[in-house]
């Protein structure tokens, strides 16, 4: 099963209550009260997103955290990245990636095919989709035009 950590989908939800409020600065403790989750979580969260430039945090009596850049200018990869490091389904289907049987077999090529179409359709949803309750209309075609997963007969 392919699934995002716990850390990963909180670091969504936490997003997305900030996008929900883009005029308020916002504090560790509030956010935490309200998408019910333990402040030292919440506080952990918002420091990888501050460390990829997501968020920014300002000290002081009107302190507290805020979006980088609009919503609709943050994508789920961004905020994936941010949290698991860079993705890929496989291995060596990350730029950086290395496997030692990548010269026999067969199969890395497609993999990061895959990869590929998957960052795409993740780099389509912006955190403004994720933030509104209406559901995402996803594409209908994969984002890269060459990923074919038929089997060839």
């Amino acid at each position: 099963m392919l699934k995002l950590s716990r850390l990963t989908d909180y670091a969504v939800v936490v997003m997305a209550q900030i996008a929900r409020h883009p005029g308020q600065s916002h504090t560790a403790a509030k956010l935490a009260e309200a998408v019910k989750l333990p402040r030292p979580t919440v506080s952990k969260t918002l420091k990888m997103l501050v460390r990829a430039e997501l968020l920014e945090s300002r000290r002081g009596a009107q302190g507290g955290y805020s979006l980088a850049r609009p919503a609709s200018h943050i994508t789920a990869i961004d905020i994936i990245t941010a949290i698991e490091g860079p993705v890929g389904m496989t291995e060596c289907s990350q730029a950086d990636g290395e496997c030692e049987l990548a010269d026999t077999c067969g199969v890395a090529g497609n993999w990061q095919r895959v990869s590929q179409a998957v960052r795409g359709l993740l780099d389509s949803v912006t955190l403004a989709h994720l933030s509104d309750t209406a559901p995402i209309k996803l594409p209908v075609q994969l984002p890269i035009q060459s990923v074919s997963l038929a089997a060839e007969a």
